[in-house]
């Protein structure tokens, strides 16, 4: 076995299964692989430090699932494929599920995620936890994007001197850094999106009800999901068919309508052409350097190209409208005192009070950035009557929606809306609506940009047509380059 073949780096679900086909590697081998380049490139080199904890068991299921391909055959495309995931996401096996924070260090979830019994149906070999922005970013103020003070910093691999984007950065440095084939990020606000960007990924944020939020740490039920990254669309449409379902215990995908579309066949090259894309650009266009300004222009060139009918400018209705975060502050000591009634009773803590006390027992360790947030939702009623909460909650939902991505796609007869990176990733995250990001090129300095399609609630078809369209006619992504690679 070649340790780390040519053929790994950029390697896709499709390619990595035709080899296990046929019988040029096993999944066994192909997780040490993995465990190699995490031991050269996460752990020591450029140390990316991405991954925070390694399956102890990962090649033992490797194995197993190498023994049940010769003997059954192949479960579907994720059959011996490694994945990561982030670590707030609860794996009920012998790693920790710990938000990246030292009060939940020693935390051993009881059962897995509803997600991730999915892909260990589909039989995916959980590879290893991801590092994060320590609670999904929603503990203190000024935290960087990718530090937790269990995990310490994830860096970007295209360079010290770019941002990772937060708060899923783990996921997306293990991918863009080819650690994993693919990973599990999740979003309550740019997320997925922010370091898909940052890492030139492919980032979905999906539809609020598309995937059960069961089993992962929360902040918010309005606005939290999770969601694939990957370096191609179709890899991340292979990832979000066995993501995607209904769950019982997760009464919000009952409304899903898409659960029996396999989101493969909506990767169309020529999916572009004909289709209306606006372009937002007040405010997000302002928030750019010239260096990203000039990407972004020349991408808006590129679906011009593509076919795309681009209307530019295209104005939101509630754009200037004054945004608050009191369904974040509110929901996440509800839905957070709700988690942790299933955490082990030994470690003392069943409450956001419980969270704050220890923090502050372990001091700076714990508490380099504070934990503002903590202290403004413990302060909250959390028993989502207040009327603050309610107003906020309504006021939400209308401007993000009747008044934001639902009226500028009626108001201009548009398909879709096209934002730079991340910069429009809060108005689908309160109206619960899906995003994807895609690859649109580096500045002149190296650092990636991605650009985001936006439509309203269950358009996850049409907007992976649109994002496998695009990266498919400009083939932007490039992977980073190390000293030893």
């Amino acid at each position: 076995m070649n340790i780390e073949p040519n053929w790994l780096i950029e390697a896709t679900i499709d390619e990595v299964q035709e080899k296990l086909e046929s019988e040029e590697i096993t999944s066994k081998q192909l997780v040490m692989m993995y465990l190699h380049r995490i031991a050269k490139l996460d752990k020591q080199g450029p140390n990316i430090n991405s991954i925070l904890e390694v399956n102890p068991d990962a090649l033992s299921i490797a194995a197993a699932l190498d023994y049940e391909r010769k003997t059954k055959g192949a479960r579907g495309p994720l059959h011996g494929i490694p994945v990561v995931i982030k670590d707030n996401i609860d794996t009920g096996d012998n790693m920790h599920t710990s938000a990246g924070s030292l009060v939940l260090a020693n935390s051993y979830a009881k059962e897995d995620a509803f997600l991730v019994k999915k892909l260990r149906e589909a039989g995916a070999v959980i590879l290893g936890k991801a590092n994060l922005t320590e609670w999904a970013n929603f503990i203190g103020e000024n935290m960087p994007s990718g530090y937790s003070s269990r995990g310490g910093q994830v860096k970007n691999p295209y360079g010290d001197a770019f941002d990772i984007g937060g708060s899923s950065s783990g996921s997306a440095a293990a991918v863009a850094t080819n650690l994993a084939v693919v990973a599990v990020g999740t979003e309550t606000s740019g997320s997925i999106l922010s370091p898909a960007s940052q890492a030139s990924l492919v980032g979905i944020k999906p539809t609020v009800g598309l995937i059960s939020r069961n089993g992962i740490i929360p902040i918010s039920h309005t606005q939290d999901t999770a969601g694939p990254m990957a370096r191609t669309v179709r890899d991340a449409a292979i990832l979000l068919n066995v993501l995607q379902g209904q769950d019982t215990e997760d009464a919000i995908t009952g409304t899903n309508p898409l659960e029996s579309i396999d989101f493969t066949n909506c990767l169309k090259r020529e999916g572009l052409k004909g289709k209306r894309i606006g372009i937002a650009r007040t405010p997000y266009y302002d928030y750019l350097s010239q260096s990203k300004l000039a990407v972004m222009e020349n991408a808006i060139a590129e679906l011009k190209q593509l076919g795309a009918e681009v209307i530019d400018p295209v104005e939101i209705p509630s754009t200037k409208e004054q945004w608050d975060m009191n369904v974040l502050i509110y929901e996440f000591k509800n839905d957070l005192n709700a988690y942790l009634k299933t955490v082990d009773s030994s470690l003392g803590i069943r409450t956001l009070a419980d969270v704050i006390r220890k923090n502050e027992e372990l001091g700076e360790t714990a508490l380099k950035y504070g934990q503002k947030l903590f202290l403004e939702a413990e302060a909250a009623s959390g028993n989502l009557t207040d009327p603050t909460y309610l107003e906020s909650l309504v006021k939400d939902a209308y401007y993000s929606r009747e008044m934001g991505i639902d009226a500028v796609l009626k108001n201009f007869q548009l398909d879709a809306v096209l934002f730079p990176n991340n910069y429009g990733a809060m108005m689908p995250a309160k109206a619960g609506y899906p995003s994807i990001t895609v690859p649109a090129g580096y500045t002149e300095e190296g650092e990636p940009v991605g650009i985001t399609f936006t439509a309203s609630a269950y358009s996850e078809p049409l907007l992976i047509e649109l994002a496998y369209s695009y990266e498919q006619g400009t083939k932007h992504r490039i992977p980073p380059v190390f000293a030893d690679n």
